[in-house]
């Protein structure tokens, strides 16, 4: 039949002799046979080695070497674990109790029995193992960024254990909350979520599986902090239930969480805003064109109707005298002075030929219409690019060319209009006098609404004597995250 001893061989135990040369080989048998093996060391630094390097989990020592000996095993923590039995003659009594005062585990009077020697062997490896597994428990604890606890499942969740963690998360040392001594873990969540975290673990309860919350405590210092518990409710052997879990601080998480919440909305309002400076422009942008057509189509026709009706008018009536003649000629200049204006009105609103003919087209007819010569470049696809990216091209250049008109005192102009992959750059430059100040007038900063609300940009390059350099970013595919650098 096997003893306690067999059934807690695991073989890789070992039990390390100190001293104890009275003894015979054969003392040892009753281990070997159950196949424990026994270590000797010759002295107390070759028994620590041995420890050291896990080579037994008992040591059996003699009581006279048992003083320093244990005092230095449980002053280091990798062979704090082993269990010492020290041993003494029947006629040293005074050994045995000087060798428990230093620490020793057990005693054993020598000579002993072999099955006394065996059952405190066995005794021995089973406290051996607890005690490492305490350690390994201490350790997983400690290195657990959270409390881990065991509470009553009771109204007060009092405090059976509670890690030491728990003072970083409340300000609260632990001692506190064990058997509610200064205070109750329910007294430091937050009134709002009492009755939520009461619910849910009695529901745990009722159900028997883990729980899970998130909940705010109310620290020491009068701050709020997030955590998360994760437990399971069980019953005891005498009736009462208890919740094993832990608790972690997830204050940040949960800020980042908002923060990520709240930048969401943000970027929700400003893609709405976005939106809707695309369709305020797209809107004024269709009623400049509507402007236009009617122009067109209306006073325009009129005034080349009646200019054409005054000039058969002259032509039917050559034989009339000149002073007969002249005041029709006169307002047949103002007609044709003012059809002039009308057209460069609507040419400012929206140009025809943009719509009807696209960007490339609209663009020699802005420079052919140039104050100055313009050498003109022009680059793009052969579909039509979208019209509201067309309209801001050509406002671009519109506004680009003007000023050169205007301040510049140029002899000469360059236009590049290029597109890319995913852009159009859009550039206007000149050879004048430069040191233009681009935050002045309101024809830039209307330009650069209009190229912004298409995520677009303006830059303007003027430095005095160097000329002006007005270049225009514009995405062209659903969306653009900025001019490359």
């Amino acid at each position: 039949m096997p003893t306690a001893l067999d059934r807690l061989v695991n073989g890789s135990d070992h039990v390390l002799v100190l001293g104890l040369e009275q003894l015979a080989d054969d003392a040892w048998a009753v281990l070997e046979d159950a196949g424990v093996g026994v270590l000797r060391a010759r002295d107390p630094e070759a028994a620590m080695e041995s420890l050291s390097g896990g080579a037994a989990q008992v040591v059996l020592a003699d009581a006279r070497q048992a003083p320093a000996f244990v005092s230095e095993l449980r002053a280091q923590p990798d062979v704090a674990a082993a269990h010492v039995v020290l041993c003494a003659d029947f006629d040293a009594p005074g050994e045995l109790g000087a060798a428990l005062d230093a620490g020793a585990d057990d005693v054993l009077r020598v000579p002993f029995e072999p099955q006394v020697l065996a059952l405190r062997v066995a005794t021995g490896l089973r406290a051996a193992r607890l005690r490492a597994s305490e350690a390994l428990l201490r350790s997983l604890v400690s290195n657990i960024p959270g409390a881990v606890y065991r509470c009553a499942c009771d109204s007060d969740w009092t405090m059976e254990w509670l890690s030491d963690e728990i003072e970083a998360i409340s300000g609260y040392p632990a001692a506190d909350f064990i058997g509610n001594a200064v205070r109750t873990f329910a007294s430091i969540e937050h009134p709002d979520d009492h009755r939520y975290v009461e619910e849910a673990v009695m529901e745990s309860r009722t159900t028997g599986r883990p729980f899970a919350l998130e909940y705010r405590i109310v620290r020491r210092d009068g701050s709020v902090r997030w955590v998360l518990e994760r437990g399971l409710a069980q019953q005891a052997g005498d009736g009462r239930w208890w919740l094993d879990g832990a608790i972690f601080d997830i204050t940040a998480r949960r800020r980042a969480e908002q923060a990520l919440r709240d930048r969401e909305v943000m970027q929700a309002q400003l893609a709405e805003v976005h939106a809707s400076r695309i369709r305020i422009l797209d809107a004024a942008d269709r009623a400049r064109r509507d402007i236009e057509r009617n122009l067109h189509d209306g006073a325009q026709q009129r005034l080349v109707s009646a200019t054409l009706d005054l000039q058969l008018w002259l032509a039917r009536h050559r034989d009339l005298p000149e002073e007969c003649r002249a005041p029709v000629r006169s307002v047949l200049g103002e007609l044709r002075s003012s059809l002039e204006e009308l057209r460069d009105l609507a040419r400012g609103l929206h140009p025809a030929v943009l719509s009807d003919h696209g960007l490339g087209h609209a663009l020699r007819s802005l420079a052919q219409r140039a104050a100055v010569p313009v050498d003109l470049e022009v680059t793009l696809p052969d579909a039509r690019l979208p019209m509201p990216i067309e309209a801001a091209a050509y406002f671009a250049v519109a506004e680009g060319l003007t000023n050169v008109a205007k301040y510049a005192d140029a002899e000469r102009a360059w236009v590049r209009v290029e597109a890319h992959d995913e852009h159009l750059d859009v550039v206007v430059a000149d050879d004048g006098i430069g040191g233009a100040d681009p935050s002045s007038g309101s024809g830039l900063q209307g330009l650069r609404d209009r190229l912004a609300a298409l995520n677009g940009t303006l830059e303007v390059a003027s430095r005095p004597g160097e000329g002006t350099q007005l270049r225009a970013w514009l995405p062209t595919a659903a969306r653009g995250d900025g001019p490359p650098l």
